[in-house]
């Protein structure tokens, strides 16, 4: 289960309906207009310093957001990715979610050395340990465990940090034969 603040939807009308009631105007506007900067600059370290300043991610040293990543517009502060981890093209972290019945706030963790690859969603609630990989087109809906590579729609582990180990020592032992 996702770890994710919920809050029911008030007044007869989904919870999309009554946006500002759950975050100011002013606040969607800035962020909006950052994301919408960084998602189009080749800077990385422009990027971050706009993520960190401005929309208050906490951002580690040498981590690389690729060009169009787009970062939650309502509450970005929940967003946390660990040193030198890269994300890729197109992708979308989620810290919200509105329902029809309910909206749903939680963290995303991303560690340290993580690959995510492009065209990536993750949703509210989620971490993802450092060292992991994740391949492109995903959909993020589960923790995803230090050091594996994970992949889908829904997201699934196909290798843990063992038989990746195991297949780089075959392949080693292949080469030396």
């Amino acid at each position: 289960m996702r770890r994710t603040e919920r809050h029911p939807a008030q007044g007869g009308a989904n919870s999309l309906w009554h946006i500002y009631k759950t975050v100011p105007f002013l606040k969607v506007a800035k962020n909006f207009a950052v994301i919408q900067l960084s998602r189009y600059t080749p800077f990385i370290p422009m990027k971050n310093f706009l993520f960190r300043t401005f929309l208050k991610m906490e951002v580690g040293q040498k981590t690389s957001f690729a060009l169009m990543v787009m970062p939650d517009v309502m509450f970005p502060e929940r967003i946390k990715v660990g040193d030198n981890s890269i994300i890729g093209f197109n992708t979308t972290i989620l810290a919200h979610e509105y329902l029809i019945d309910e909206y749903r706030i939680g963290d995303v963790v991303i560690g340290k050395n993580v690959l995510i690859g492009a065209n990536t969603t993750i949703l509210p609630g989620i971490e993802i340990g450092d060292g992991a990989i994740v391949s492109a087109a995903s959909l993020v809906n589960r923790d995803i465990p230090p050091g594996v590579f994970a992949g889908g729609n829904p997201v699934r582990i196909i290798f843990t940090q063992e038989q990746m180990k195991e297949r780089q020592q075959n392949s080693i032992l292949e080469g030396n034969s």
